[in-house]
């Protein structure tokens, strides 16, 4: 049954795709975040319906009169030179075959994520996309928190299959994400039923981090816990309601789980931990010896002899960072974190640029919950392979297309701002604005 409807939701959205591309982009994020496919257990489990999607999506934009254009930033730029790079350093990687691979599923979704920019370009499809993001994976927040409540941390909470997210630590950073985002539903939402709602869903995402018992996630919580206050524009209230849950929440917990986060302090008798520590180790000395490093899917035991002298069995870096500096070299890891340095700029440009202003007052707010999920993705990332997952990305558009629909409010309200206003010179006015002294409507001297 869960096969059939599941096909029938992505059939019947075909048409719709081809009337409106910006749905493909919205169906396409549903099925790469909550993976409904592999909720079940029939012929459509193994289907690659993302893949049917982004195909229809594509072909609807080359046939939409709707005008088709990438907004040029500096954000765009390296984001564009950082996809370049990592085609070389796939060109010299170690395991070439492997490594195209790999790009290409990388390339997969940067190239969807990219085009989401292109269609995604006015306020109401942007909060439909967040909304599908939110609810795509609050779903497993939501289960896995009503779980956590009722057995505790004896079982941990795992996400999709076959996904970004199916470990329990990958899907309590996800979920960490996206509680900033619920926060800008909640803040932008004139229901109540609603705003209680996501409330709810917030409290159950928080009890469905905390039963995946990740120690990352534990770190990058109370990273954006702090961001989240000093991004609040109540602080107050902000700050009294995280001292109340904070400690709520902890206090739920069993003791066996308050000895796996006293964990964190001796990390030197873990063995997890300092294997990460001493594949980190390996990672820099392969960037110093390849400039381009090693490309995707370098994790072998070759490499590992190689580079690394514990010999230690080899396994991925477990840090968005040193995942980067294997795999690309140190001029991609540059570019990695100039993107997410660029990206909190771009927020903090919207930010100041939307304050005070009549009507903006969203953009100012989301670019505030966005740099919030960006802080929580930097600390819980330093500790997860997550370097290409999806949600990353799709913040990092999502802050280009508020940057580009701030100007675009802000053009419209400044006269002679935009030159596609201009009629029959180069100095008329467009119809409403005020026609400047000497000058009369279709831009020719009065005197």
């Amino acid at each position: 049954m869960r096969d059939i409807l599941v096909t029938a939701i992505v059939v019947g959205s075909i048409p719709f795709i081809f009337a409106r591309p910006y749905v493909g982009i919205l169906v396409w994020s549903w099925l790469g975040y909550m993976n409904p496919h592999r909720l079940s257990w029939g012929f459509a489990y193994d289907f690659s319906f993302a893949f049917g999607v982004a195909i229809v999506t594509l072909l609807a934009i080359v046939l939409s009169k709707e005008p088709k254009r990438i907004p040029i930033t500096g954000l765009t730029t390296l984001w564009l030179l950082f996809l370049v790079w990592m085609s070389v350093t796939t060109f010299f990687a170690f395991y070439p075959e492997a490594a195209w691979d790999q790009f290409q599923n990388v390339l997969k979704i940067q190239l969807m994520t990219f085009v989401t920019i292109v269609v995604i370009r006015s306020r109401e499809r942007l909060r439909l996309l967040i909304w599908i993001i939110v609810l795509s994976l609050g779903y497993f927040g939501v289960k896995g928190g009503v779980f956590t409540i009722i057995h505790g941390v004896d079982f941990r909470v795992w996400g999709p299959p076959s996904s970004f997210v199916e470990g329990n630590n990958e899907l309590a950073l996800a979920l960490m994400m996206i509680l900033p985002l619920m926060q800008y539903l909640r803040m932008i939402s004139q229901d109540r039923w609603i705003r209680l709602a996501l409330l709810v869903a917030m409290v159950l995402c928080a009890f469905s981090i905390i039963g995946s018992q990740s120690r990352g996630a534990f770190i990058a919580g109370f990273t954006m816990a702090i961001f989240l206050w000093l991004k609040a524009k109540g602080k107050v209230k902000t700050g009294a309601a995280l001292v109340i849950a904070i400690p709520l929440l902890i206090s739920f917990m069993p003791e066996h789980w308050h000895e796996r986060m006293r964990s964190i302090e001796t990390y030197q008798s873990d063995e997890s931990a300092m294997g990460r520590i001493q594949t980190w180790e390996m990672t820099v000395r392969l960037a110093n010896d390849r400039p381009t490093g090693g490309g995707f899917e370098l994790w072998s035991a070759e490499v590992f002899d190689r580079y690394s002298p514990d010999k230690k069995s080899p396994h991925d870096a477990h840090s968005i960072y040193f995942k980067v500096l294997a795999e690309h070299g140190w001029l991609g890891l540059i570019l990695f974190l100039a993107i997410g340095i660029t990206a909190w700029r771009t927020g903090s440009w919207i930010i100041t640029r939307s304050k005070g202003r009549e009507g903006l007052q969203w953009l100012s707010d989301l670019a505030r919950m966005t740099q919030v999920s960006l802080a929580a993705f930097a600390s819980g990332g330093a500790f997860l392979s997550l370097s290409y997952f999806d949600l990353f990305w799709h913040l990092i558009a999502i802050l280009v297309i508020g940057k580009m629909l701030l100007q675009q409010q802000l053009a419209e309200s400044t006269p002679f701002a935009d030159s596609r206003a201009l009629v029959s010179s180069p100095l008329a006015v467009r119809p409403g604005y005020p026609v400047p002294k000497g000058i009369d409507r279709d831009g020719k001297s009065a005197t």
